[in-house]
């Protein structure tokens, strides 16, 4: 997969996410747990970058 098409399907997802939180109220109860998708989004960022650099 390139590596437009994986960031903006990334993107696309946070956003919906984003947007989901916040109209349930969840984002106030869980603000604690907002690292998690981070790291997870700098690992994903990482595995794509080598497979891109490997073809």
């Amino acid at each position: 997969m390139k590596k437009i098409y994986f960031d903006l399907i990334f993107i696309v997802l946070a956003s919906v996410l984003l947007i989901i939180t916040i109209s349930t109220g969840l984002l106030e109860k869980y603000l604690g747990f907002a690292l998690i998708p981070l790291l997870l989004a700098y690992y994903l960022g990482q595995l794509v970058q080598k497979k891109a650099k490997n073809k």
